[in-house]
């Protein structure tokens, strides 16, 4: 078995390590990664300045977003992996949040290349990083889900899997999930510089959650579940495609 591992927050992160260390002596194992942290670059590549591909110690970091490291890996390495996982993200990928994340798109990206691709994010702090690690060799590796199979990752999607900051004994279980809507409070900062210029910072924090039903993510996860969405990127508003269409 060949996978790639892949992230958004940069080849010195430490959700790579633990991923790394989730899947070490399960087969041939591939790390590429972006040089700096690359956080909410959604499925941007790199168009308008070359790269740069250098082999380091945990592997290879390319000067670029984390599609750009799939791109590479693939077509500048010419690996033909089995699978891309990517992650541990450092913090949640949930509802809404899949359209900026740089780790969903990289596993995107895999899907997008022929492979079978899973997206994984730690929803809460790094100090649970443990616990994650080892909810990622049992989702993995382990039956009953034993989810590294083609049969159980859609070949035109991903699996997106978050994982809540908790310790091992304190997770609930594991709940199938559909997308929910992740909305943040204090979206736009502004702030001023010694000059008395204004700057902004774009962040916030998650706000009220819209509903507590576990069959939607981002409830599950606050609940203690961890969540695992089947994503497509199949946009088509197909309902509203019939409507045009019957217009003649």
């Amino acid at each position: 078995m060949k996978i790639l591992l892949v992230n958004d927050d940069g080849i010195t992160a430490p959700g790579l390590a633990a991923l790394k260390e989730a899947v070490q002596g399960r087969g041939e194992i591939t790390v590429i990664a972006p040089q700096q942290q690359r956080s909410g670059m959604s499925h941007a590549i790199t168009i308008d300045q070359p790269l740069r591909l250098r082999s380091v110690e945990q592997g290879f970091t390319v000067t670029g977003t984390p599609v750009d490291c799939v791109i590479m890996a693939m077509r500048g390495l010419d690996l033909e992996p089995d699978f891309v996982l990517s992650g541990i993200n450092h913090g949640a990928n949930l509802g809404t949040d899949v359209l900026y994340s740089g780790t969903v798109a990289a596993a995107v990206e895999g899907v997008l290349n022929g492979v079978r691709s899973i997206a994984l994010s730690l929803a809460g702090s790094s100090s649970f990083l443990p616990t994650a690690t080892q909810v990622a060799r049992e989702l993995l590796f382990e039956e009953p889900g034993f989810l590294l199979r083609p049969e159980l990752i859609p070949a035109s999607g991903v699996l997106n899997i978050n994982i809540p900051a908790l310790p091992r004994e304190r997770i609930k279980g594991v709940r199938y999930t559909r997308l929910g809507v992740r909305r943040y409070d204090g979206m736009v900062q502004r702030r001023q510089d010694p000059w008395g210029s204004d700057y902004y910072w774009l962040g916030g924090i998650p706000g009220t959650l819209e509903s507590n039903e576990l069959e939607i993510d981002v409830a599950a996860v606050d609940q203690g579940y961890v969540s695992i969405t089947p994503l497509q990127f199949d946009l088509t508003d197909y309902r509203a495609l019939e409507r045009l269409r019957s217009l003649g």
